[in-house]
């Protein structure tokens, strides 16, 4: 057997031991079960650990700048938003009721907002203040990046990033090359927690978010106003969260094709 073959093989088989299938969320009425591939060796627990750690260093660098607002009407706004959607999250994963969740407002002139693993939620005073959104559009965006958290992209990414480098890793010692094992958790880091999502979480965290906002009141119409004013915000340069969010030609036409799917939870949620 060649030794290109041999490596094939050998990293091919590092992959499959190393990952296991999972669905981190039920499918909801959006119809999200596309099945995940995670590291085995990388924890649920250990990726909100690691997320925690650096969610609490920004907040402690935000604080030390009097940037986190805790008292204005938009604080206000966004903490009974999030404590309305947190409620509904047990519809897609029960044991997300018990995380440990943080929601913070950051005066920046960034257009952004982040749910990172574990419930670690950034939202940043422009995204409101500049597109001017409603209720109904800020939990359009806040359920989205729940939704990312809820479907455990970042893991899924770095343990793609995991794979990928034990990969290389292996087939660098056959054939005899140097290879830093730090590179593995580099990799990871950087395609779990910085690099975009791709186009398939996107839709998927389009989804679950809608119907995360659904079944807390707000109206899943929404959605559509909301990427409408992404759109034109983009038009005068790349707002921070489009960076990290590409948007695709496709995703209004698929958000419309799903709220006739939670228009029902959210007129049931509007009657209680």
């Amino acid at each position: 057997m060649k030794k290109s073959l041999v490596v094939s093989v050998l990293s091919a088989a590092m992959l499959l031991a190393g990952c296991q299938v999972v669905n981190t969320t039920s499918g909801g009425a959006v119809g999200v079960e596309r099945k995940q591939y995670m590291y085995s060796l990388l924890s649920s627990q250990e990726v909100d650990q690691m997320y925690a750690q650096s969610y609490q260093k920004t907040l402690g660098e935000a604080s030390s700048k009097g940037v986190v607002d805790k008292t204005s009407a938009n604080a206000k706004r966004v903490q009974a938003i999030a404590k309305r959607l947190i409620v509904q999250v047990p519809a897609f994963r029960p044991d997300a009721a018990q995380w440990q969740w943080e929601v913070n407002l950051i005066k920046s002139d960034e257009i952004n907002a982040n749910c990172g693993p574990g419930g670690k939620i950034f939202v940043y005073s422009a995204l409101i203040d500049d597109l001017k959104l409603t209720d109904d559009e800020l939990a359009a965006v806040m359920g989205h990046e729940i939704a990312h958290a809820l479907r455990e992209h970042s893991r899924e990414a770095m343990s793609k990033a995991y794979g990928i480098e034990m990969a290389k890793q292996g087939a660098s010692a056959l054939l005899g090359l140097g290879q830093d094992s730090m590179a593995i958790g580099d990799a990871a880091v950087k395609y779990g927690l910085t690099l975009p999502n791709s186009r398939g979480n996107e839709n998927e965290a389009d989804l679950i978010g809608l119907e995360l906002s659904a079944r807390a009141g707000y109206n899943p119409n929404a959605a559509i106003t909301l990427w409408n004013k992404m759109a034109k915000a983009s038009q005068g340069g790349t707002p921070e969260f489009m960076s990290t969010h590409p948007a695709s030609d496709s995703r209004i036409a698929s958000l419309q094709a799903a709220i006739p799917k939670v228009m029902p939870l959210y007129q049931q949620a509007k009657k209680s």
